[in-house]
């Protein structure tokens, strides 16, 4: 059965959104976007969206939909793409969904743990409590009322362990616990056509140099100094953007344009490498493909 749903992934700057532009245009499809930080609409420059000349070519979909002041979520994201899948087809074109958030995927493949919302006073809550706090000191502080999530947790990732007590404060259970519940998939496997580019890394590197370069030359610069004037809670994600961080540092003259690029290059390099990691081992039966073949791998599979 030929599938209904393309589904593109891998690393960042390894050139899935024009892999995904090209076959949209080839099969009369709409490019879906399935990067967490593409959502944003404050980070046109920095997050690598497509340009309006390549969303004239064909319909894009959940592309900058969502204010920076958001904590935008997979599960919120679910619901936006099954919303858009559903439309798509509708309209007989073929979905394209494309992007880096490998969690994104894989609540649309394997299913999402149905975590209750936390209500937007004991997140506030929560985060006021832990401002100040050292990440590694935050960690402890969820070991020892959850220590079984803080256990899946790097003790410097603040974000997750935010979450993890968050949870635990809304619901009196452990994120743990819910993550541990059974999962229904929303899209069938049989369904869909899983693509990961895998490029050589020396090639990637040089990539993700140059496109940071590209994002400066573009005024990404500024567009972070729009984003810092509206003093967000740091702790939300489009503040946590890759480049976002070492941009302020440097908006507050605590270091050199220089070294903030440099920055933002190393951030960007360290999550690719994790973003391989990631598929190799929590999406089995993806095919791999090397970037520049990956668009006669996807229509040959199609066809």
């Amino acid at each position: 059965m030929r599938p209904r749903v393309v589904l593109i992934a891998g690393p960042t700057a390894s050139g899935k959104s024009a892999v995904a532009l090209a076959v949209a245009e080839r099969l009369g499809g709409t490019v879906i976007n399935a990067d967490s930080m593409q959502v944003y609409r404050d980070l046109r420059i920095l997050t690598a969206r497509p340009s309006p000349e390549e969303t004239g070519r064909v319909p894009h979909l959940l592309y900058g939909h969502v204010d920076a002041a958001v904590n935008y979520s997979a599960g919120r994201w679910v619901a936006d793409v099954m919303a858009a899948l559903a439309a798509v087809q509708a309209a007989g074109r073929l979905p394209v969904l494309v992007g880096g958030t490998g969690l994104y995927f894989k609540a649309l493949t394997q299913g999402l743990s149905d975590i209750p919302a936390v209500p937007e006073a004991v997140r506030a809550a929560v985060r006021a409590d832990a401002e100040g706090v050292a990440s590694v000191d935050l960690h402890a502080r969820l070991a020892a009322c959850d220590p079984e999530t803080a256990a899946r947790l790097n003790t410097g990732d603040r974000q997750r362990v935010l979450r993890a007590l968050e949870v635990l404060a809304a619901t009196g259970r452990p994120l743990a616990a819910w993550q541990d519940e059974p999962r229904r998939p929303k899209l069938d496997a049989a369904s869909t056509l899983g693509v990961f580019l895998a490029p050589e890394r020396v090639w990637l590197t040089a990539r993700i140099d140059a496109r940071f370069d590209t994002m400066i030359a573009a005024g990404a610069l500024a567009e972070v100094a729009a984003l810092k004037a509206r003093h967000l809670d740091p702790a939300l994600p489009a503040m946590r953007a890759h480049g976002v961080p070492g941009l302020i540092a440097h908006l507050d003259g605590e270091i050199t344009l220089e070294a903030a690029i440099q920055r933002g290059k190393a951030d960007t390099r360290a999550y690719a490498k994790r973003q391989v990691t990631w598929f190799r081992h929590q999406m089995p039966g993806w095919q791999a493909v090397e970037p520049r073949a990956a668009t006669a791998a996807v229509l040959a599979a199609l066809r």
